[in-house]
């Protein structure tokens, strides 16, 4: 039997065969004349092996042609692996606005198990060129695909991204959104962020009472849980600042007070 009358499915299994036992050249052969054959039923899946097959051998702008080819099929699942087969190999190579365009084909194909992937390339790509809030939209999009994985990852990335940004209500917010996702993956990660976004969102309330301003006793606990809060943060100087402001402030009850408490703290 010829390789012309071998049936399209046995023809992709000798393809996986003789590419699994090194034998690419010969893969590429079989994979070739299927992905020629327009009316084949698995010309779309061919072209994704050939761009496979093609890469590894390093010859990247053919495999560009096939993964190409792929897409331009429409095919739901194939085409979707050749746009993403596109941007792998544009990022792979530092062309990043090419990558950017493969990745929105990948998105443009509409298959949901690719959007997942596809939403957090194209945000690292924006964090890249310094677009945060392209970025953001990108985060929220994969968090939103309610995937396991991908909605970990991007709610940790999100959290953080705000959490720079002085925004822990936010962060939080995304974090409990996260953990409601059922098996999501990395949970212990995704709560020790809400707590650092709860301790930020602490540090704020406690800060928010000492520019009100109330009675010495309950300034000077605000003055405490702040600056004992601040250095689990990392902001030790901060604390410093905080606990100078209560030590020299004018009133001297108040003063008296946080003196109390930072002694006791030192005992």
């Amino acid at each position: 039997m010829t390789a012309q009358e071998l049936r399209p499915r046995e023809s992709l299994d000798e393809a996986r065969r003789l590419a699994e036992a090194g034998d690419l050249a010969g893969a590429e052969e079989i994979l070739a004349r299927m992905a020629a054959r327009r009316d084949d039923p698995d010309h779309a899946q061919a072209a994704v092996g050939l761009a496979v097959v093609l890469d590894e051998r390093g010859e990247h702008e053919r495999a560009r042609e096939a993964a190409r080819a792929a897409l331009a099929s429409g095919h739901p699942e194939y085409a979707a692996q050749g746009a993403c087969h596109l941007a792998r190999g544009f990022e792979r190579d530092g062309q990043w606005e090419q990558a950017r365009a493969a990745w929105q084909a990948v998105i443009g194909v509409g298959n949901p198990a690719y959007l997942p992937m596809a939403h957090l390339a194209l945000a690292r790509l924006a964090v890249r060129e310094g677009d945060g809030k392209e970025a953001e939209e990108h985060l929220r999009a994969a968090l939103a695909t309610g995937d396991p994985k991908a909605a970990s990852r991007a709610a940790q990335q999100l959290a953080e991204l705000l959490l720079e940004e002085g925004a822990p209500g936010e962060a939080a917010d995304v974090l409990l959104e996260a953990l409601e996702v059922p098996d999501v993956a990395d949970a212990p990660r995704l709560r020790v962020l809400l707590g650092i976004a709860h301790l930020d969102m602490a540090c704020g309330e406690f800060a928010g009472a000492i520019e009100e301003g109330s009675d010495p006793e309950t300034d000077a606990l605000a003055i405490e849980l702040l600056a004992r809060t601040l250095p689990l943060r990392g902001r030790d100087e901060d604390a410093e600042q905080v606990w100078r402001y209560g030590l020299e402030h004018e009133d001297e009850r108040l003063a008296h007070q946080v003196r109390l408490r930072r002694d006791r703290g030192l005992a």
